[in-house]
């Protein structure tokens, strides 16, 4: 499952969203459909927090570059 891509993970989401908006969902099915949007949630979140934290390393890495005195 952790190989899933945000957007497929948004779109199974989106997918969950448009089924649960047409009331003809069974209650059985109801707490597996929510149970799947919680993990694909935090599947997107832990992905977003991912790239926050590769695009705060290189922005990091630039200001350390403009930084660095020129050898020449």
């Amino acid at each position: 499952m952790s190989d899933q891509t945000y957007r497929q993970a948004i779109e199974e989401l989106e997918t969950i969203l448009r089924t649960l908006e047409t009331d003809s969902v069974d209650v059985d099915d109801l707490t597996t459909q929510v149970q799947r949007s919680a993990e694909l949630i935090r599947l997107c979140k832990q992905k977003l927090r991912g790239i926050e934290s590769t695009i705060d390393q290189v922005f990091e890495n630039l200001d350390e570059e403009d930084e660095e005195p020129d050898e020449d």
